[in-house]
């Protein structure tokens, strides 16, 4: 059976601007190869209603998990749970649970829990929280799309937990073979391989170092001794 599939959906106008680098791609990529979940698609959008509804849509449609970060917080541009309820047509309100969460952590640090502040306890109907065990304020999951903050930290939390309630696969294996020839002279051996071994996913990352060429052959698979297999004839066709 193939892995299950998963998409990422970048919210922020930050991240478009090139103000902020996102990091949350990266992370989540590691964390669903070692589950076993393949990450096939990432989109970034702006922090436009029309949007980002119409992404979460699609992306939940041909997915089995959608990841969203970012815009989820108590300023006038986090619209993403709004959006989320829109995308699923649910209602959505401060629910009693997420206020009690942040009401016991802001008499904690002695600060108010202002208008803007429980603007993050509003939920669409239906969801379920997900707990943010750094700052508190919960994200949440709605149908199969799980709604998380774009702060790297408390990403890296949620994401800690909402994995284990998924149903991964094989974790994908992967290995890396430096060829120092020009793209040109391996790609006919490189396309053989690929027709050979079609269960595998071969890539060229091509290098030119000290005014020479050369490329990083990255072979993954679910399957480690099929994969080693390919490392061997790849470097038949090579040898160093």
């Amino acid at each position: 059976m193939p892995n299950p599939t998963a998409a990422m959906l970048v919210i922020g106008d930050e991240i478009l601007s090139g103000r902020t680098r996102d990091a949350n791609m990266h992370y989540l990529a590691g964390q669903l190869t070692e589950a076993g979940i393949d990450l096939r698609e990432v989109r970034v959008v702006s922090d436009d209603q029309p949007a980002i509804v119409a992404a979460v849509r699609a992306l939940s449609a041909a997915y089995d998990t959608v990841f969203t970060s970012g815009g989820i917080g108590p300023t006038h541009d986090d619209i993403t749970a709004d959006c989320i309820a829109a995308a699923f047509d649910a209602p959505i309100d401060v629910r009693a649970d997420a206020r009690a969460l942040l009401e016991a952590h802001y008499a904690k640090s002695g600060l108010e829990l202002n208008a803007a502040r429980l603007r993050m306890a509003r939920i669409p109907d239906g969801a379920t929280l997900i707990d943010n065990p750094v700052s508190t304020a919960p994200g949440f999951t709605m149908g199969n799309v799980h709604v998380m903050a774009g702060v790297p930290s408390v990403f890296q939390a949620m994401v800690a937990s909402v994995l284990p309630t998924l149903t991964g696969g094989d974790p994908l294996v992967s290995r890396t073979v430096r060829i120092d020839r020009g793209e040109g002279d391996i790609a006919g051996p490189l396309g053989e391989l690929a027709g050979a071994y079609p269960d595998l996913s071969i890539g060229s990352y091509p290098f030119q170092k000290d005014g020479k060429y050369g490329a990083n052959v990255v072979i993954r698979g679910t399957d480690a001794a099929m994969v080693d297999t390919c490392v061997a004839a790849l470097n038949a066709h090579f040898p160093a």
